[in-house]
């Protein structure tokens, strides 16, 4: 007959062990409560856009608040579009953020390449020159950027929201460079060996490797352009010209009491950036995750 005896030791840390279990599901339990507090938060707004674009006018200012509208006035998307010109303003603006994207893109990887792979005298007070301009609220240089504008005869024309998209910015060069210096110099040295350029190594060294931080600095970009309502409303005059975010304004100016409309057609202008996100959710994310990364 064996007697089992137990240490005060060992029942003390089976005790501890118990207490760090019920510690870790409760830290758990408060961490779910309060993402959950969190995402309903961040919801509720799209979910009263949604509900309100589906609703009749006596609807939206019924009390009390009616969620679920019933039944479902899926015409107020059709009327929307066709007291609206919808399909122009689209286009206009898918133009603009196209060669935004582009230009973004191009100069950015670019110039982030030369201040991060490339040795130069004053390369690191530049950094931080740039840095600095980040600063500088864009309200700021908005006055002189028009009369300049207006001095080469751009104004009433998408090139004031196109081009400066090819001189770079802080932002985007900062988080290019910050990848850029997570990628082994080794790679670039070997192809140097090999008598390639630094052009050659960054197009089939830099660029294939930094995928994802690219697929970020283009969807900022995108979303930046596709919301941009200052730019189009301050340099563009002519109607037709027109991108969707400043159509909006004119909508709800002339069409004002149809609110259930203006949701519609507002819900049509949101939807594309939520497909876009989610299409490219695992490159965005992954390269947030790697861009702060350094050598």
């Amino acid at each position: 007959m064996s007697v089992r005896v137990s240490s005060p030791s060992i029942t003390r840390a089976a005790a501890r062990g118990r207490h760090r279990t019920r510690g870790h599901y409760v830290g758990r339990g408060a961490i779910i409560a309060v993402l959950a507090v969190l995402t309903v938060a961040f919801a509720l707004p799209f979910y009263w856009l949604l509900s309100t674009a589906l609703k009749t006018s006596p609807q939206i200012f019924a009390v009390p608040i009616i969620w679920v509208p019933t039944p479902l006035q899926w015409s107020n998307f059709s009327n929307a579009i066709s007291f609206f010109p919808f399909w122009q303003y689209l286009f206009n603006t898918v133009v603009i953020c196209a060669f935004t994207v582009l230009g973004t893109v191009c100069s950015n990887s670019l110039i982030a390449y030369g201040l991060a792979r490339i040795d130069w005298p004053g390369r690191n007070l530049v950094f931080i020159l740039l840095l600095g301009t980040l600063l500088l609220p864009s309200q700021v240089t908005l006055i002189p950027l028009f009369i300049m504008f207006a001095h080469i005869g751009w104004v009433d024309t998408y090139l004031p929201l196109i081009v400066p998209a090819f001189f770079g910015n802080a932002f985007f060069m900062f988080l290019l460079r910050q990848f850029f210096m997570g990628i082994p110099r080794e790679l670039g040295e070997a192809v140097r060996i090999d008598g390639g350029s630094e052009f050659t190594i960054f197009w089939r060294i830099i660029v294939p490797l930094s995928k994802s931080a690219l697929a970020v600095v283009a969807l900022f970009s995108f979303i930046n352009s596709w919301n941009d309502f200052l730019g189009p409303l301050v340099y563009i005059r002519t109607q037709s010209k027109y991108t969707l975010a400043v159509g909006l304004s004119t909508f709800l100016g002339q069409y004002g009491s149809q609110w259930s409309w203006l949701m519609a057609a507002s819900a049509l202008v949101f939807i594309p950036i939520v497909i876009l996100f989610f299409f490219t959710q695992r490159l965005f994310i992954q390269g947030i995750t790697f861009t702060g990364s350094k050598e």
